[in-house]
């Protein structure tokens, strides 16, 4: 048995114990409880790790270079040595240079369910060092880091650990059954001590049938929700005011802006019972402790800086910090430390890049006027799977199979975009490597090295790069990735687990504070694109509202390959018979974008007006070649430009 860490975009990070036999992978599971381990892991994992060798050893692993034969999208490829891949690779990015500039090289680069160096070392050094464009990581977090930043700076979320000392936990936005699973067990303990749980969704899902009080709210409208709060609290004297008065500047002009919803309001337009919503204030206006743990799900609308803000500001104008067990369950990513970026060579100008929004890559492949200063010319792709992750996906694959473009794709298994490749290059799993996997649900570190041989030809991310730097004229010594030396420079790293913050330790406005000069909350910015949250109605052309959350199955794309969740779409049962759909097994799912043939199941978890396709679904997965991604279209949130998924809209008919 041989230990390790998962990696994968989930907050756990956890301690693993891998049976080998014979070299394979024969069982994953989780490691002892001890000093080395991750203590949120509590000696139990997942179960799509639980079957992650079903993916290191799938029939659709990449076991050489490939290079297409057939057409962009029929995935007929030649085996190739990884000398000639990179020559043709390197060759490529050299003549795009040379007529059109460092502009028409595009590295779509995402790599989040990599450990630290993959993710961050030699790749992005490489394309920096080249003076590349910088495509922003827009599609996720993006939007919710950016309201967190400025409100908070840098200040730390509290450690997941602590949630057991609260006496109310409300969970806006986020799904642990299905993301997260570790924080679940802590929630029971707080309702067993006689605690609240509160979840606002627009489903009923797996947290939410634990809950204490549900808010099926409409998606898009949270912002309205917490405004409403905030006046509530304003307007019955229930305000921090000694708290806002200490540690907060802009309250006045938020609360100003929140006078103008109340309680009845935000029943109206969220769609939920008022007197949940009054439960809902009577909790967080009398209950202290309190938690509040946010998701990604309310930055994924129009309104999705908005919606962060304003339940960021909440929490303060409630004054829910100062002692264990209060505050905000965010992301603990600012935690990890420890340096895993390139040294950049001294005497040597860093080059100015452009920015490009990764939800506008698809406008840009297409050659979409004005999308672009120049036409795009090589894309490559690294920890993505964008034909089936981006936004308006009926564009993005018209963009993939751009001829004019000369795409690399560098993956572990033969996913839907790399068949849209001129050349494929086969990628590790973090069972391969030596590594540092971080965590953004706890403050832990864990050292991990090589569980198995390499799978056939696969390199990791960071050979990649010194195959391409050294063609492209970077010496081999600022791009070192042998084994030992990656080895050697996380051997600082004596433990396998390192906790980078103990338990207790991350008390807000207590222990870690905003990191600006005053140490005070903001929660108005007059110079911020967005200074103030604000509520913008939906177009409502299409009367359904189609989201795509994250399942037990598929948390991004990865496993919907080996183990994919139920291809259908879920319906509220008003929302069924309205459409006489009631003995209907086959429908169709259309708006002006796509339309898609696919099984219908009748859910009474789902709130009326909002319909469900599970996200991650591999093109394969539906007759048509399309996914849920097919009826999302690429306009941009109002902060940090944000995906806006749940801005979906679609209509359902009988097939």
């Amino acid at each position: 048995m041989v230990r390790t860490a998962c990696p994968l975009d989930c907050p756990d990070a956890c301690s693993l114990e891998v049976t080998l036999t014979l070299g394979r992978i024969t069982k994953i599971d989780a490691a002892p409880i001890d000093e080395l381990s991750n203590p949120l892991t509590d000696g139990w994992i997942c179960k799509k790790v639980k079957h992650h060798a079903d993916r290191v050893y799938s029939p659709e692993r990449i076991m050489t270079p490939l290079i297409r034969v057939g057409k962009k999208g029929e995935g007929e490829f030649r085996s190739a040595t990884w000398d000639e891949a990179l020559d043709v690779i390197a060759a490529k990015i050299k003549s795009a240079v040379n007529s059109h500039g460092i502009d028409s090289v595009l590295p779509y680069i995402y790599n989040s369910s990599s450990p630290k160096l993959e993710a961050n070392y030699l790749t992005p050094h490489l394309f920096a060092r080249l003076g590349a464009p910088e495509i922003l990581h827009t599609i996720c977090a993006a939007t919710y880091g950016a309201a967190w930043d400025q409100m908070f700076g840098e200040m730390l979320s509290i450690d997941t650990l602590d949630v057991v000392d609260t006496k109310l936990v409300v969970v806006w936005g986020a799904n642990p059954a299905a993301s997260g699973t570790h924080l679940l067990p802590l929630l029971a303990k707080v309702q067993k001590a006689g605690g609240k749980l509160v979840v606002i969704d627009p489903r009923e899902t797996g947290t939410a049938a634990r809950s204490d009080l549900h808010l099926a709210i409409r998606p898009g409208t949270d912002v309205i929700l917490a405004y409403a709060l905030a006046n509530e609290l304003a307007r019955t004297g229930k305000l921090a005011t000694q708290f806002l008065a200490e540690h907060a500047t802009g309250s006045a002009e938020f609360l100003a802006a929140a006078s103008k919803y109340s309680l009845e309001d935000a029943s109206k337009i969220c769609d939920v019972s008022i007197d949940k919503i009054r439960e809902l204030f009577e909790l967080i206006a009398n209950t202290k402790p309190a938690v509040l743990r946010i998701g990604y799900g309310p930055e994924r609308n129009r309104n999705g800086g908005s919606g962060v803000l304003a339940v960021l500001a909440l929490w303060v104008v409630a004054g829910n910090f100062g002692t264990k067990g209060s505050g905000i369950l965010a992301s603990a990513s600012d935690g990890f430390s420890i340096d895993v970026n390139a040294d950049w060579p001294e005497n040597v100008q860093r080059p100015e890049r452009k920015l490009l929004n990764m939800n506008h890559v698809g406008r840009v492949l297409r050659g979409e006027p004005g999308s672009w200063p120049v036409r795009a010319k090589v894309l490559l792709i690294q920890g993505a799977n964008p034909a089936v992750t981006a936004v308006d996906q009926v564009g993005m694959l018209a963009g993939l199979e751009n001829d004019e473009i000369f795409t690399v794709v560098h993956d572990q298994v033969m996913t839907d975009t790399a068949k849209f490749a001129d050349v494929v290059l086969p990628a590790t799993t973090h069972f391969e490597v030596h590594d540092l996997v971080g965590s953004y649900g706890s403050y832990t570190a864990q050292v991990i090295s090589p569980v198995i041989d390499r799978v056939g030809e696969s390199r990791t991310n960071n050979e990649l790069a010194t195959g391409l730097a050294t063609r492209l004229g970077f010496s081999a010594e600022e791009f070192n990735s042998a084994p030992q030396f990656i080895a050697a420079r996380i051997s600082v790293q004596k433990e396998k687990s390192l906790q980078l913050r103990p338990v207790g330790t991350t008390v807000q406005f207590k222990d870690t504070w905003p990191t600006f000069a005053d140490k005070r909350a903001r929660l108005f910015v007059s110079d911020s694109e967005l200074p103030l949250p604000k509520y913008r109605v939906a177009d409502e052309k299409y009367p359904l509202v189609l989201i795509s959350p994250a399942t037990s199955h598929t948390i991004n794309s990865m496993f919907a390959d080996t183990d994919p969740p139920r291809v259908a779409i879920s319906m509220n049962p008003q929302d069924v018979a309205q459409r006489k759909l009631t003995d209907t097994k086959r429908v169709v799912v259309r708006n002006d974008s796509a339309s898609l043939e696919i099984d219908l199941v009748i859910d009474e978890t789902l709130r009326p007006g909002v319909c469900f396709i599970p996200k991650g679904l591999w093109l394969r997965a539906t007759q048509t070649g399309l996914t849920a991604n097919a009826f999302t279209p690429d306009h941009l949130n109002d902060l940090a430009s944000g995906a806006c998924f749940n801005d979906a809209r679609v209509e359902v008919s009988v097939a």
